[in-house]
C-alpha cells in the first residue's frame, strides 16, 4: 500500500547565507571520484540533484528555469538510457515536478524564496562540529543536496503543494495564477478601447 505524506512548504529565507558557496565543475569531479556509494546515489547523473542532470554542468544551487524546457527534450539522453528519475509538465491549472529522492535521510524540505524560486533540499550526512551553524552555508554538497528552480511568472507560489510517496517519490505542484493572464488581456482590451475612442 502506497504511503503519501504532505510536506510543509516554507516561505521566507531563514538562512540568508545558504548556498553562498557555488559548486564548481572541477570540485564536483574530485568530490564524486572520491565519493562513497551514498554520494553516487545522491548525485548520479539522472538524479534531480545532479549538476549533470541537464546534459552539461549546472550548479544545482543556482536557480534553473525548468519550465522553459520540455522534459522529453532536455532529458532525452538520460531517458534513452533509462537513467532519469525526473519528470515535469504543466496543465492549464498547474506546473508539476516529480522526482525520485536519493533515499538517504528522510528530511527533504521544500522552500519558496522571495516568491521567485522553489528549492528542494535535504541532508544526507550529519555535519560535524563546524564554525558555520547551517550545513547549507558551507560546502553544502558534503552534507546535503539541493535543486533550485525559477518559478514561472504565472506561478501562484503561495499555494505550492509538495508530497512524498513511499519515502522516495517527491511531487511538487505549483498552481498557476490564472488572474495573471486575464489581467494582461484586460489591459490590452482597455488599451484598444482607448485607441478606438481616441481616433
Amino acid at each position: 500500500m502506497a504511503s503519501r505524506k504532505q510536506l510543509e512548504v516554507h516561505s521566507g529565507d531563514q538562512t540568508p547565507q545558504k548556498w553562498c558557496i557555488s559548486l564548481g565543475e572541477e570540485v564536483f569531479k574530485r568530490f564524486i571520484s572520491q565519493g562513497s556509494p551514498t554520494v553516487h546515489k545522491v548525485f548520479n547523473e539522472g538524479s534531480l540533484f545532479s549538476p549533470l542532470l541537464f546534459g552539461k554542468f549546472f550548479d544545482p544551487s543556482d536557480a534553473f528555469p525548468l519550465w522553459e524546457f520540455e522534459s522529453d527534450i532536455l532529458l532525452s539522453n538520460l531517458r534513452s538510457s533509462g537513467q532519469s528519475t525526473v519528470d515535469w509538465s504543466q496543465t492549464d491549472q498547474d506546473y508539476v515536478l516529480k522526482a525520485e529522492l536519493p533515499g538517504v535521510g528522510n528530511n527533504v524540505q521544500v522552500c519558496v524564496e522571495k516568491g521567485k524560486v522553489v528549492e528542494i533540499s535535504g541532508q544526507w550526512k550529519q555535519q560535524r562540529e563546524s564554525k558555520t551553524k547551517d550545513w547549507r552555508s558551507d560546502h553544502w554538497w558534503e552534507y546535503g543536496y539541493v535543486r533550485r528552480l525559477e518559478l514561472p511568472e504565472d506561478a501562484d507560489w503561495r499555494r505550492i503543494e509538495a508530497s512524498v510517496s513511499n519515502d522516495i517519490l517527491i511531487e511538487v505542484r505549483i498552481p498557476k495564477n490564472l488572474m495573471v493572464g486575464d489581467a494582461s488581456q484586460g489591459n490590452d482590451a482597455a488599451r484598444k478601447d482607448s485607441e478606438v475612442g481616441g481616433s
